[in-house]
């Protein structure tokens, strides 16, 4: 299967310029800046405490406090706050644009400005849902032994293009995912040991049904499983799977 976990080098969406390293944006106290959630709690605790001995009120639940503990600037610049709001997001874990468009629309951030920033990101490769859905597929089936139907389901809800999908599922050709729910079935097989035949059929069709495979796929491989143990299985009625 074709591997396509490699992420686009990262440009500052700011700037123009590039940044290197594992974490999309230069993630980390460079992404953040001087908002960063380990210099507000560090500098901001200190000064709160300072004016709580003068006997000075404390602003800790203020809306531009709330936000710099969110790594957002305190700043009323929109644009602005939906970078900052992005970059630490994106810090370690790609997203999807439609995840971060959410996102900024809980922060109250104005569709156009979001749509705007968001381009931008793509322009820069910060944003590329085409290389999520492609590592997506790759790690849950590797990784969780989803089938296709699965997969297909957890991009749609993370906002990833139809078209998209089925390009990224389509890495997984019939014989591979197969190849995988024997694996699964071999796995779980030993568990089942000292049910009835019935039952054990249930539970590791139903494990394959759970992962996405198709109940015909399932059904074959789990009879097969059992009739390598000595399971009689004449009886199934299931010739034509």
């Amino acid at each position: 299967m074709t591997r396509r976990t490699d992420w686009a080098e990262h440009t500052d969406p700011q700037g123009g310029g590039h940044r290197s390293g594992g974490r999309p944006g230069g993630a980390g106290a460079d992404a953040d800046g001087p908002w960063s959630d380990d210099q507000e709690g560090r500098g901001g605790g200190r000064r709160r405490r300072r004016r709580g001995g003068l006997g000075g009120h404390q602003d800790s639940g203020s809306p531009s406090s709330s936000r710099a503990e969110n790594g957002e600037p305190p700043t009323g610049d929109p644009a602005e706050r939906a970078r900052a709001i992005c970059l630490r997001l994106l810090t370690g874990t790609p997203r999807t644009r439609k995840q971060l468009a959410d996102a900024l629309r809980k922060r109250d951030i104005p569709d156009d400005v979001a749509d705007e920033v968001l381009s931008r990101f793509e322009e820069v490769g910060l944003i590329n849902d085409e290389a999520f859905a492609d590592a997506w597929v790759e790690s849950r089936h590797h990784g969780r032994g989803l089938a296709r139907r699965a997969l297909a389901r957890e991009l749609r809800t993370k906002g990833v293009d139809s078209a998209l999908i089925d390009e990224a599922v389509g890495q997984l050709d019939a014989e591979q995912e197969e190849a995988t729910a024997r694996e699964l079935v071999a796995r779980k097989l030993r568990s089942t040991r000292g049910l009835d035949r019935d039952k054990r059929l249930r539970r590791l069709a139903g494990m394959l049904a759970r992962k996405g495979y198709p109940e015909g796929m399932a059904l074959r491989v789990v009879r097969e499983a059992l009739e390598q143990e000595g399971e009689d299985t004449e009886d199934l009625g299931y010739e034509g799977l």
